[in-house]
């Protein structure tokens, strides 16, 4: 989880594959009206949201029913969204990207083709609810090396068994 820019789906992609469990990249799950209206350089709310985090949450409940698991990048931005996961999912667990403004800034303005233009990247961090003490996870800094982060979450995800 983390905002745009933050490596959710380079360090999500290695990780599922330390893991040998499946990937779901959220973004490619998103309502094609939901890319146009990002795409047109508006912010999404809660309610264009819905739609994706509950396909999102199907796709969870999915690996979890079939005692597969899995690996979702999605930026997961507010604890209701979280929440969300987590009842889809039992043992749902989550790591934090966190990355400061100016650094997703420059990354995803550096993205050729993706439908989330820079301009929105401020729209995210007013959004943004860190994990809180209370929610399974671990938080870590977005700008290490991702097969650093894949190792921190591999150990922490292990201490968990």
């Amino acid at each position: 989880m983390g905002v745009s820019g933050s490596g959710k789906s380079t360090v999500g992609l290695l990780l599922s594959r330390r893991l040998t469990t499946p990937f779901l990249e959220a973004d490619d799950v998103h309502p094609a009206a939901n890319r146009a209206k990002m795409a047109a350089g508006h912010p999404l709310d809660d309610e264009d949201r819905r739609p994706w985090l509950l396909s999102v949450a199907a796709w969870i409940r999915a690996a979890t029913d079939a005692g597969q698991g899995g690996v979702v990048a999605c930026s997961a931005l507010k604890h209701a969204y979280r929440d969300l996961f987590r009842e889809a999912g039992a043992g749902t667990w989550f790591l934090y990207l966190a990355l400061d403004r100016a650094s997703a800034g420059r990354r995803v303005a550096g993205r050729a083709g993706h439908f989330m233009p820079g301009r929105l990247v401020d729209s995210q961090y007013a959004a943004l609810e860190p994990l809180r003490p209370d929610e399974p996870g671990l938080t870590v800094d977005a700008a290490a090396d991702p097969r650093t982060i894949v190792d921190r979450a591999v150990h922490a995800v292990r201490e968990l068994r």
